[in-house]
């Protein structure tokens, strides 16, 4: 989605959703706000965005409408008994270009010349590199952060943090049917599309740190609209 596409308003860009949600108040943050907002919840009407993030409805609106024009969201008439029909907003596929990565085209041109030179097997020791240098990383943030015997919902909010931090809108949750990892973005989604490795190497992950056997219940390079890690249970 080009800048054009929103003349009069302040620039789209992946840089724009690091940081806090709302921030300064200023146009760009709120718009940042509205879009994290429905990528991570789906459909939701104006008041409820506005409650959620802090905002003020009439700003949120504002947002929406210009967010519109530029097909970044989708309305939807949803009618509840007599009066005026309530408008839910949601997140376009145009508005994925939006979100962070953490891959830039260098980066993707650069594996797909190892895929040429090494093919899927060189790929994939390259992702299994890499993942060890990822389990590194958590297995450190695990050990200053919660105690071995801490809830599997407590080691996963841990790694749900770390990957957060690398754009992935990570957050844990228990439902009541198990603990979940949840990624409302994939920051690699163009090499998770075309090499199949990344993904892999991501649930090998996370099965590795968190020392369970994993689930994954949705992919976003398959089309759904979050990755989902569940812990499989002894009924599965």
């Amino acid at each position: 989605m080009s800048e054009r596409a929103l003349s009069g308003t302040a620039p789209f860009a992946p840089a724009a959703f690091a940081g806090p949600a709302v921030g300064s108040g200023t146009p760009s943050s709120l718009r940042r706000a509205v879009l994290v907002h429905l990528r991570q919840h789906g459909p939701s009407a104006p008041d409820t965005i506005a409650a959620a993030i802090g905002a003020s409805r009439s700003g949120v609106a504002q947002q929406l409408r210009a967010l519109d024009t530029a097909g970044l969201v989708t309305r939807a008439s949803v009618r509840h008994g007599v009066g005026r029909p309530h408008h839910l907003y949601d997140v376009t596929p145009d508005a994925q270009d939006l979100f962070p990565t953490n891959y830039d085209g260098l980066a993707t041109g650069l594996l797909s010349a190892i895929l040429e030179v090494g093919g899927e097997a060189l790929v994939e020791e390259v992702f299994a590199a890499r993942r060890r240098q990822a389990e590194a990383r958590l297995r450190d943030r695990l050990a200053t952060t919660v105690p071995e015997d801490a809830p599997m919902i407590d080691r996963m909010a841990v790694v749900a943090g770390l990957q957060d931090e690398l754009g992935y809108l990570a957050e844990a949750r228990d439902d009541g049917e198990g603990a979940r990892l949840v990624e409302h973005n994939c920051a690699v989604l163009d090499v998770a599309r075309s090499i199949p490795a990344a993904c892999q190497a991501e649930l090998d992950l996370f099965r590795s740190v968190l020392g369970v056997e994993l689930v994954r219940e949705s992919h976003i390079a398959s089309g759904d609209r979050c990755c989902s890690y569940r812990v499989r249970l002894s009924e599965d």
